[in-house]
This record gives structure tokens, C-alpha cells and sequence, in this order.
């Protein structure tokens, strides 16, 4: 476990450069490739032989080839190209921080993420894509659809989740409120997908402002654990002014229990915040619980997801 940074290192560098789209379907020599990409020849070759040995290349003769792992999900030139590694490069930065943030208490980033650059940004809704878009089917399929006729999703991001509403419920009218350097970035995905007419945007920050109304379900995913307690009781008090009579909310996120260990993703995850977003945590049911009994909301339900995530959903009284 202490020295599994060492393959991560090696793996998101030769992400970093792109080491796996210049090879592409190609067996090139170590030098081809040093000056193709403007590298040391040398240490290359070194981080070259690294990613043999970690099975994301071969070599023979002296040319390295890729992997067919590395062609389907490392080359840009692929369609299950795994677009959100780029994020993953971006979370080094930050966790590498983590002593420092321990003594201290303070974020490794105190910007927020209008602050933090459009790579970043991209990265960011890439990878939260990626992820969303293989977990949205089961995930959506949890939640009863049969008296909502709109949806809001907030922090919708790439609109991955609205369009999965949208598969399980053609016709349904899907919304998503996001920051307003957020909504491009998704317009494209979304544009992308073939969905660009079926969602609607609205552009805010939930933290200042109110939610538009007038929606039978309002979804977050993803959303509380980058926010401290107090902000997540207001946005979930804003949600339930959002709903119509009788409409719910449904939360999905690390739901932790009582002592914040389980599931042990989440307790990881937390950490993550710790040295990344001021405020954010994972919490527990209790807490979410509470939360949606301030705000008004009643008969809570939970349901456990893959990957250690759960959900919880309230009724609008």
C-alpha cells in the first residue's frame, strides 16, 4: 500500500504526456518517441520500460507498442478513451498535501472551482462523466419515476444523470442548475449524446441563489460531500421550496454511518475533500436525515448502491 503511488506516478505522467496517442497502433523506438513529444530520450525510455513492466506497453525489438488496454482506454484516438484521468493528475497535486493539511486544517486549493482554470474544469466534468455515465443505468433505475413528470438535477454537471432520467422516462422534462462556466462544458457533452433539445439549463450558484420551482423530483448527486454542514442544511431547505406538493428529493452520495468508517470508500473519499474543497465532507445518514427534517421533508428512505455509494430519498410534505 505505502509504495502503490510509485505505479500511479508512472501511469498518470505517461498519461500527462500522452505517451499512449502518439504510439497509437504504432511500434515506435524510444527516440522516435523522446522527440516526438519534445522528452528527455532518455529518461523516456526509462518511464517507457516502467509501463511495460506495469503491462500498459510491450516492447520488442527496442519499439514499444501499447497494450490492448492501453489502445481502448489511453489513446485520445479511441472511443472509450478514459477522458478523466486528467483529473485524477489534477487530485496529486492535492493530496500531496495532506501532512501539511493535517497540522493545519486548511484546503491544499482554497479556490473554488470558478477559480481554478478551464483545464481543470474540463478535466473535472470529464471525469465526473465518465464515472456518471457507466453508473447512471442502475442508479436511476432505483428511483421511482411514476409521478414525476420533471426533474431537476442540481450540479448536474455533464448531464449524464438527465439523460439517463430521460432513457428510463422518455418525454420526462429534465433541468439541470449548474455554475454558469459549467453549463458550456456540458452543452457539449450533452449536444455530444444526441440530447441537446431535451434538457433544460438554468445557471446559478446554490449556494447564493434559490432554485427555480416547479419540479417533481430534485436530484443531487455527488453534490453534499463538497459542501460544509451548514450550506448543505440551506441548499436542501432551497430544494424543498423548489418541489411541488408532494414532490421528493433523492441524495446520492458516500452515506456514512454513525462513525464515519463505513462504507470505507467514503471514510477514503473524505479525505479527498479534506485536501481539496474548504468544508466538504462525507456524512452520515443521521445528518442527511436531519437536514431534510429541518427543511420539512418526511418519509425518508435508503437504499444502498454499488461502490459503497447509497440513496436517500424525502417526501415534500
Amino acid at each position: 500500500m505505502a509504495v502503490a503511488f510509485q505505479k500511479s506516478r508512472i501511469i498518470l505522467t505517461a498519461y500527462e504526456l500522452d505517451i499512449f496517442t502518439f504510439i497509437n497502433d504504432k511500434s515506435l523506438n524510444a527516440e522516435t518517441i523522446a522527440k516526438g513529444l519534445n522528452l528527455n530520450k532518455n529518461a523516456t525510455e526509462r518511464l517507457l520500460n516502467a509501463l511495460v513492466a506495469t503491462d500498459l506497453l510491450n516492447k520488442e525489438n527496442e519499439n514499444f507498442s501499447n497494450s490492448k488496454e492501453s489502445v481502448q482506454f489511453l489513446s485520445k484516438n479511441s472511443s472509450e478513451f478514459m477522458a478523466g484521468l486528467m483529473h485524477s493528475n489534477h487530485l496529486w497535486n492535492t493530496w500531496s498535501h495532506l501532512t501539511e493539511v493535517v497540522k493545519i486544517g486548511n484546503v491544499a486549493d482554497t479556490s473554488n472551482i470558478n477559480e481554478r482554470g478551464e483545464d481543470w474544469l474540463e478535466a473535472f466534468i470529464h471525469a465526473m462523466h465518465y464515472r456518471g455515465k457507466k453508473q447512471a443505468p442502475t442508479q436511476i433505475a432505483e428511483i421511482d419515476l411514476q409521478n414525476v413528470d420533471s426533474v431537476l438535477d442540481v450540479g448536474g454537471g455533464s448531464g449524464c444523470f438527465c439523460m439517463e432520467f430521460l432513457k428510463q422516462k422518455p418525454g420526462l422534462k429534465t433541468a439541470i442548475f449548474d455554475l454558469p462556466n459549467v453549463v458550456p462544458v456540458s452543452k457539449k457533452i450533452v449536444e455530444k449524446e444526441g440530447y441537446g433539445d431535451s434538457i433544460v439549463y438554468y445557471t446559478g450558484d446554490f449556494t447564493i441563489d434559490e432554485l427555480p420551482k416547479g419540479f417533481d423530483l430534485i436530484f443531487l448527486s455527488a453534490i453534499i460531500h463538497s459542501n460544509s454542514y451548514k450550506t448543505n442544511e440551506d441548499l436542501i431547505k432551497k430544494c424543498y421550496n423548489a418541489l411541488n406538493p408532494g414532490g421528493k428529493i433523492v441524495i446520492q452520495d458516500w452515506i456514512m454511518n454513525d462513525s464515519k468508517t463505513v462504507p470505507p470508500q467514503g471514510a477514503i473519499f473524505s479525505i479527498n475533500m479534506l485536501v481539496g474543497v474548504e468544508g466538504g465532507d462525507c456524512y452520515s445518514e443521521n445528518e442527511v436525515n436531519s437536514w431534510m427534517k429541518n427543511a420539512g421533508f418526511k418519509d425518508f428512505s435508503k437504499i444502498e448502491l454499488e461502490h459503497g455509494l447509497g440513496q436517500i430519498t424525502g417526501i415534500k410534505n
